[in-house]
């Protein structure tokens, strides 16, 4: 059983000792991290999985991004810690997410992944955007949270800053 929670700032040290765990150190490197440097991710998109120990079981987080002139959001990166997967808790972070994310009236997601595991969360193959170099276009994976959302975005992807929230 695992508690899903809002990812808490104390929990961002070890949310990044996970992420290194499941991708190494190298992650960092990757091009869709270019578009989160700097960036704060959605609110109440970053979630925390915690098992019956309280230990960190997974995360998943979200970020904005600009997409020609339209909005989006990037999904990514999600981990589940080795002595957890095959669970299920990768799927329940990403439905989690996805849910939460029409529930704030995203118009789609984004990832760069494989079709084989996210297809079954309805992503498929997208062009017409894209993503700073080096990413393999047919990696490039989109879901509509808003019908026609895909088909009236095209464009570069890149850093968009939301407005800071009123204290």
């Amino acid at each position: 059983m695992f508690r899903l929670d809002d990812e808490k700032t104390e929990d961002s040290w070890e949310a990044e000792v996970l992420l290194d765990l499941a991708f190494g150190p190298g992650r960092k490197a990757l091009s869709a991290y270019r578009l989160r440097e700097g960036v704060a991710p959605a609110p109440d998109l970053s979630i925390s999985a915690r098992d019956e120990y309280e230990s960190l079981s997974g995360v998943i987080r979200f970020w904005p991004v600009r997409i020609g002139v339209s909005a989006g959001l990037l999904l990514g990166p999600i981990a589940v810690h080795p002595t957890r997967q095959g669970e299920g808790l990768g799927a329940l972070l990403i439905r989690e997410g996805l849910r939460r994310a029409r529930e704030k009236e995203w118009p789609l997601v984004i990832l760069v992944g494989d079709l084989e595991y996210y297809g079954r969360f309805g992503f498929s193959k997208i062009g017409g955007i894209e993503f700073p170099p080096p990413t393999d276009p047919e990696r490039v994976l989109g879901l509509e949270l808003v019908e026609g959302a895909i088909a009236e975005t095209k464009g570069k992807v890149g850093k968009w800053r939301l407005p800071a929230l009123p204290a």
